[in-house]
C-alpha cells in the first residue's frame, strides 16, 4: 500500500504541535510527532511570542517526522504550518527578521483602533475589508509599530504573518498566503489583495506587502541544511489554509448530497461561528453585528464571528493552579456537571476577561457588577464561562440567520473544544440545533489535505471532505432541554447591556 506523508504544524495560542498525516486508500490519520507548549513573554517592550523556542520546537517535529516516516515506509511529500491569525513578522532586505513578533493581547492595540476609527470611520474600515473590529487586527499592529519604531516598518521588505514567516524560515520564501492575509483587515473582501488606499488613508508604508498566493500553493523547498539535519530529502513547502480556522473548516465533513443549510463552530481558545459563502456579506447590518469575511481554502468566504471561547476557561485553571489547585480539564468538566445550572452569567466578550491573568477575580467583579452570586468553588466558575458561551452561540447563531435570510439545521462543531460533551450539549439546548461533532483535530487534517491538494493527490475541497467522512467516526447531539435557556435568556441579554 503507497503511504503518503504530510507534515502538519499546527500552533495555537496555548501549545503547538507536529502532526503527520498519511493519506492511503481514501483515509486519513494522524499520528503526533511532538507537542510543545506556547507561551508569550513579558519583555520591556511588551508581550512577545516565544519565536525562537517555537522554531526549534518545529525543526524537532521534522526530524521526528523523518524518522516514524523511515519506520513505517511512508513517502513525505511536503508540510505547511497554520497559526492563529494578526500577529505577524517585519523583514528587512538582508532577510533578518526586525524584532521579535508581537503578541496579539499586547495592550498598545486597542488605541490604535479607536484612532483608525476616528480617522476613517467605522463603515469606512469595513466597507474596505469586510472584517470584524478587533483591536489586535493587524492594521492597528502596524500602526502601533509605527508608532513605536516606525524605521522597521519603513525600511520592512516583507509583511509576514505568523504562518508565513514560519515557512519562510523552512524555504527561505517569503509569500503571503491568502486565509491568513485576510485576517490582517489590511485586504479588499472582493479582490483578494491588499487593500492600499486604505494603508495610505492610515498613513501605513506598503512596500513590505507580498503578493498573496492561494492556500495549496507550492512555494519551495525545505531548505537543504534543515532536510539533512532531518534526515530526509528537500521536501515541498505547500502553504495550507494557514490560519488555522480555514484549516479547520477545511476539514468539516460536510455531506454536500444531504446537507442544505450548515454552519459551524471552530471550537478552541477562540470559538469561531459562521457559515461558508462563496461571496462576501458586506452591508450595515453584517457591521453592526460585528461579523467578518474571511478567505478560506478553495477561495471560499469564511462569514464568522469570533467568540472569546474556552480561553475562558483555560485562564480559569491556570488562575486556579497559581493559587495551588491543579486541575486537569476533565476533572473541572466534571465538577462543572455538578454545579448548579445557570447560577452565575457574565458576557465571554466583557473587555477585561480578554488579557491573561487573574480571571477567577474578574469573573467575581462581574457578577458583583450585575447583582449575580460569586461562584464559590472550579465547578462554578467553569459552569459560567460554558453556559456563558453557550448563550454566545445562541445568540451568534441567530445574527448568523437573519443575515443569511435563512434557517441552519445543522451545526458542525470542529476542533479540540467539540471533545467536552458538556459544552457540546449546552451548545445544542441553547441553539436548538443538531449538532454534529468532529474531527477534533479538524486544523491538523485540513492543514494536511490542502497540502495533498497542493501536491495533485487531493482533487478538490469536495474530495477533502469526503475523505475526512471516510476516515473518523462522528457524535451527533440534539437540543434536549432548551427550557433553561429560554428562562435565563432575558437574563442574559441584560447582562450584554450592562
Amino acid at each position: 500500500m503507497f503511504k503518503q506523508g504530510y507534515v502538519a504544524f499546527d500552533l495555537g495560542a496555548e501549545s503547538g504541535r507536529t502532526m503527520l498525516a498519511v493519506l492511503a486508500d481514501e483515509k486519513i490519520e494522524l499520528h503526533e510527532i511532538n507537542r510543545f507548549a506556547n507561551e508569550p513573554q513579558w519583555l520591556p517592550s511588551g508581550l512577545h511570542w516565544n519565536l525562537l523556542n517555537l522554531w526549534q520546537n518545529l525543526v524537532a517535529g521534522l526530524r521526528g517526522a523523518g524518522e516514524f516516516a523511515r519506520e513505517h515506509g511512508i513517502e513525505l511529500i511536503s508540510l505547511g504550518v497554520d497559526t492563529w491569525g494578526v500577529d505577524f513578522g517585519l523583514v528587512g532586505k538582508s532577510g533578518q527578521l526586525l524584532g521579535l513578533p508581537y503578541a496579539y493581547r499586547d495592550p498598545r492595540n486597542p488605541r490604535q483602533m479607536r484612532h483608525a476609527i476616528e480617522k476613517i470611520g467605522e463603515k469606512g474600515i469595513y466597507d474596505a475589508t469586510g472584517i470584524q473590529f478587533m483591536p489586535f487586527n493587524t492594521l492597528y499592529q502596524m500602526m502601533a509599530q509605527r508608532n513605536a519604531e516606525p524605521t522597521t516598518v519603513e525600511y520592512a521588505d516583507h509583511l509576514l504573518n505568523m504562518p508565513d514567516l514560519l515557512h519562510y524560515f523552512f524555504s527561505g520564501e517569503p509569500v503571503n498566503e491568502a486565509t491568513v492575509a485576510s485576517t490582517t483587515q489590511m485586504v479588499d473582501p472582493h479582490t483578494g489583495d491588499w487593500h492600499r488606499d486604505l494603508l495610505k488613508q492610515l498613513a501605513i508604508p506598503d512596500r513590505c506587502l507580498g503578493k498573496i498566493v492561494p492556500a495549496g500553493t507550492v512555494i519551495g523547498k525545505v531548505r537543504k541544511h534543515l532536510a539533512k539535519d532531518a534526515g530526509i530529502d528537500p521536501i515541498s513547502v505547500i502553504v495550507p489554509g494557514s490560519h488555522d480556522t480555514a484549516s479547520a473548516i477545511a476539514a468539516v465533513p460536510l455531506n454536500a448530497d444531504s446537507e442544505d443549510s450548515w454552519a459551524y463552530l471552530s471550537s478552541g481558545t477562540w470559538s469561531l461561528m459562521g457559515a461558508e459563502l462563496d461571496r462576501p456579506i458586506v452591508n450595515d447590518a453584517a457591521r453592526q453585528a460585528n461579523f467578518t469575511n474571511e478567505r478560506g481554502v478553495a477561495d471560499k468566504i469564511r462569514f464568522l464571528k469570533n467568540i472569546s471561547g474556552l480561553w475562558l476557561v483555560q485562564e480559569v485553571r491556570r488562575d486556579l493552579e497559581h493559587k495551588g489547585r491543579s486541575l486537569d480539564y476533565a476533572g473541572l468538566t466534571e465538577m462543572a456537571e455538578q454545579a448548579e445550572p445557570f447560577r452565575t452569567l457574565v458576557d465571554p466578550d466583557h473587555a477585561p476577561f480578554a488579557a491573561p491573568g487573574d480571571m477567577c477575580a474578574k469573573i467575581d467583579a462581574f457578577a458583583e457588577k450585575t447583582d449575580q452570586p460569586a461562584p464559590t468553588e472550579p465547578g462554578q466558575y467553569v459552569r459560567c464561562c460554558l453556559e456563558s458561551l453557550a448563550y454566545a452561540y445562541r445568540q451568534t447563531m441567530r445574527e448568523l440567520e437573519g443575515l443569511l435570510n435563512e434557517s441552519v439545521d445543522v451545526l458542525h462543531i470542529v476542533g479540540g473544544g467539540g471533545k467536552n460533551a458538556l459544552l457540546n450539549r449546552l451548545t445544542a439546548d441553547a441553539t436548538g440545533k443538531r449538532v454534529v461533532v468532529g474531527p477534533y483535530e479538524a486544523t491538523a487534517i485540513g492543514n494536511a489535505l490542502t497540502q495533498a491538494i497542493g501536491a495533485g493527490h487531493v482533487r478538490d475541497l469536495a474530495h477533502l471532505r469526503q475523505i475526512v467522512r471516510n476516515s473518523f467516526e462522528l457524535v451527533t447531539c440534539g437540543p434536549t432541554d432548551a427550557t433553561g435557556f429560554d428562562q435565563h435568556a432575558d437574563r442574559y441579554a441584560a447582562l450584554l447591556k450592562g
